[in-house]
């Protein structure tokens, strides 16, 4: 079976969209660690992982499904970021417009009759809610720490310490 062709470049679009914000996230993170902000060089250090890691997930997807894989031009990411404000606005904007794209994704996946790969989908779905609150509370944060650049290290250690795994959840 091989997946359909609109389908096929829409995916590697979005390829593209993954693989920009890795870029655009491990400038972010870059800039931090020049700053001295090892904390929040680290978070999107991740989030740039991440970004890389979805990317991979479509192309082991049309590679599954005997498609073609093409990769568009990918836009170079911005490099001029002054502060958490503004690399949390910066990421809220791409992470909505990714949102846009994973939603058009699984609409067109579904019009087109393709529904393993509107199966596929839902992961996505799930994954951009979990992206838009954590840039969305990033950027509150920053907002209410203003030039208090530390105050938002710290938060990102509390945060961090929130996410060791749940062993009730780990036998599931």
């Amino acid at each position: 079976m091989q997946i359909n062709s609109t389908v096929n470049q829409a995916i590697n679009k979005q390829i593209g969209m993954e693989l920009g914000a890795y870029l655009q996230y491990l400038t972010i993170s870059t800039y931090f660690d020049v700053e001295g902000l090892s904390e929040l060089a680290a978070f999107f250090k991740a989030q740039a992982e991440d970004e890389r890691d979805h990317a991979e997930r479509f192309i082991n997807h049309v590679v599954a499904f005997n498609g073609r894989l093409e990769i568009p031009a990918i836009e170079a990411p911005v490099s001029t970021v002054s502060s958490v404000v503004e690399a949390a606005k910066l990421s809220l904007d791409w992470e909505m417009k990714v949102t846009e794209e994973i939603n058009a994704l699984m609409k067109l996946s579904a019009s087109e009759g393709d529904h393993i790969t509107e199966n596929f989908m839902t992961w996505f779905l799930d994954e951009q809610l979990e992206e838009l609150s954590t840039m969305n509370r990033l950027l509150k944060v920053a907002e209410r720490a203003g030039d208090n650049e530390l105050a938002v290290e710290d938060f990102m250690v509390r945060q961090r310490g929130k996410q060791q795994p749940n062993p009730q959840g780990a036998g599931e």
